[in-house]
């Protein structure tokens, strides 16, 4: 693991979703870019001294002179946007399969450079847009892919947050500081963090990439040097239009992630914060509320169901599915088997799509809400 050391909240998230189904061990890492911190993190997670480094560089050269069997079968990086490009390129470069947090990198010629070095190595490189992972955004995307909603019409999809409302950055939030950060976050700062992942949800569940858009970006928050609440229109291949809300500032909100999907059919409703259940409407008929365990959803869904039905289960465990086919794809790489047919995690080339969307917001909002076409 590069980064997630002592008050890291996602690397604690991706240390339990990697080990939910025993199928990995953490046996190295370095946590921070402090030495000391690093090696402190490590001994709070009963590592081997030898095996915590004091940067992410000295990993590298350290695990590739192992041997085959004992040296890292992939890395994990967690670090701030920032962060991401360098070590992945270095891990790639070295032998490596890479998963990283999103969104992918700084900006879009960092995605596309890191996209170039994956495909010439061959190396699986995973990307943890966790929401996919969910059962039942699973569910979703099948009954689209079924046809049960016709032709898809419009997308509507909400990502609300209100932690900042406020400007937490002044006090030294870490959370709040890094992302509000143009040299850590990015050139964008609510769409990078949450508006990526609520492109990405759309576009996994209906099959569609986006076309072009018009953003409207606001900073509300006085002193913020990045935007912290976003409008944006959209258009997706095969017509469909479709509007994407994010925003940091809805006081109250917390992880209010809901994706809505109409076709000529029916149409359909999951939340993130209800993540057990997926809303099917008709006109003519009741509304179907789906759930997750159950025997009557696609292959997909159900495989992904660890407890029975009634147990709840959530964010960690759609993090935890990311990783469960991550290992499939890593196990095939190391054991020099053609990866698996039907893996479904997101790629590189998604991590490009995210970049390529916050280009484009950035590019509209900068022109007054002008539309854009996202240009591959």
């Amino acid at each position: 693991m590069i980064g997630g050391g002592r008050n890291a909240f996602i690397g604690a998230v991706h240390r339990i979703a990697a080990r939910i189904d025993g199928s990995a061990e953490l046996v190295a890492g370095a946590f921070s870019s402090d030495a000391v911190r690093s090696r402190a993190s490590g001994a709070d997670l009963y590592l081997d001294p030898k095996r915590t480094y004091g940067n992410y560089e000295e990993m590298a050269r350290a695990e590739a002179r192992l041997p085959a069997g004992e040296r890292l079968d992939f890395v994990v990086i967690v670090t701030p946007n920032h962060q991401h490009f360098r070590p992945a390129k270095l891990f790639l470069g070295a032998g490596f399969n890479v998963i990283c947090d999103k969104p992918l990198a700084l900006n879009l010629a960092e995605a596309k450079a890191l996209q170039a070095i994956a495909r010439r190595t061959g190396k699986v490189f995973v990307l943890t847009h966790n929401y996919s992972g969910n059962a039942m955004a699973k569910q979703a995307r099948a009954l689209v892919k079924a046809g049960k909603l016709g032709k898809v019409r419009k997308v509507i999809v909400e990502y609300s947050q209100g932690w900042l409302a406020t400007p937490l950055e002044v006090g030294g939030h870490k959370q709040a500081s890094w992302r509000t950060d143009p040299k850590r976050s990015g050139a964008s700062g609510c769409i990078g963090d949450i508006g990526t992942h609520a492109a990405h949800l759309a576009s996994y569940v209906t099959g569609l990439r986006i076309t072009e858009l018009c953003a409207d970006l606001t900073t509300f928050v006085p002193g913020r040097r990045l935007e912290d609440d976003g409008s944006i229109l959209l258009h997706f291949q095969g017509g469909a239009k479709g509007i994407l809300h994010a925003s940091q500032i809805c006081i109250g909100d917390e992880c209010a992630l809901t994706l809505r999907i109409w076709g000529d059919k029916a149409g359909l409703e999951w939340q993130q914060e209800r993540p057990e259940y997926l809303i099917v409407k008709y006109n003519d008929r009741p509304a179907e509320r789906w759930r997750r365990g159950q025997s009557y959803l696609s292959t997909g869904a159900r495989k992904l169901a660890r407890v029975p039905a009634g147990c709840p289960e959530g964010f960690l465990e759609a993090f935890g599915n990311i990783y469960r086919e991550a290992f499939r794809a890593i196990a095939a790489e190391v054991e020099g088997r053609p990866p698996p047919r039907d893996l479904d995690h997101p790629t590189i080339e998604d991590g490009v799509e995210g970049m390529l969307f916050v280009e484009t917001v950035l590019r509209s909002a900068k022109h007054g809400a002008r539309w854009e076409k996202m240009r591959r």
